[in-house]
């Protein structure tokens, strides 16, 4: 159970980030929500304390290294420590590269690679020295397969997988940290909305709408991995909506 556990959720201000935060608080965790829209993570934290849960929001760039570092400290000083980090920061300005949106792709290796090491070396030392703790990293059914329009995105989540595979090895025989990879595949989320290629259009579209997964059921899966037993890993969840071949 995870009842007074202390979470951290990044990307916390919509979707998969949201949900979770609501999922673990109603579980009984502590959360710490961090965004760039501290506006909508007012609205999360007013949402968590009105059901009865704890809740702490710190305006968070996870492409900044002293953001994420100030926000696991602002937690723990809070809190006393960290048991959970969900690096959920991400986006998907798909495109094709013949397009050349560099810009873009610098934005993504940012936020969905540098992120994700950013804040977990940023809890890292803390769980090392408790021999305890649970990181999530949200990667994607792209960081499985590749597709046209996708090839920086599917990188990144490429990247997201193969690092979560690291952290276990590294830390879960010798440190006891537990380390799950989520791969979620269409979700009604916002992350479409970066999509700047006019070329996919039909793409966005169609992804709409289709029977997608809701950001809930990702939560659902997060909170099933936390509270698994402490001898269980569960190290990857790949979930697709039903309708969804690729």
């Amino acid at each position: 159970m995870i009842k007074d556990k202390v979470a951290i959720v990044t990307g916390a201000s919509s979707g998969i980030g949201y949900a979770t935060a609501l999922t673990l608080s109603k579980s009984g965790a502590k959360v710490a929500i961090g965004a760039r829209r501290t506006d909508k993570l007012l609205e999360l934290e007013n949402e968590i304390t009105k059901n009865g849960g704890e809740a702490f929001s710190q305006k968070l760039d996870v492409t900044k290294k002293s953001d994420c570092n100030s926000f696991v400290d602002a937690t723990i000083k809070k809190w006393g420590g960290v048991d959970i980090l969900v690096n959920n920061a991400g986006l998907m300005p798909l495109s094709f590269v013949k397009n050349l949106k560099i810009d873009e792709w610098d934005q993504m290796i940012d936020v969905n690679i540098k992120g994700v090491l950013y804040c977990t070396a940023a809890v890292i030392p803390h769980m090392y020295a408790k021999k305890s703790g649970h990181i999530i990293n949200i990667s994607s059914v792209a960081g499985r397969i590749v597709f046209p329009s996708g090839s920086v995105y599917c990188a990144t989540k490429h990247a997201v997988t193969a690092f979560s595979e690291g952290l276990r090895q590294e830390f879960s025989t010798r440190s006891n940290i537990r380390v799950t990879c989520i791969e979620p595949g269409v979700v009604s989320t916002e992350l479409t909305n970066t999509i700047t290629d006019e070329s996919l259009q039909s793409f966005v579209e169609t992804s709409k709408k289709m029977n997608s997964l809701n950001a809930e059921d990702i939560a659902n899966a997060i909170l099933f991995a936390v509270e698994a037993p402490s001898h269980v890993n569960i190290n990857e969840v790949l979930i697709r909506p039903t309708t969804q071949e690729r």
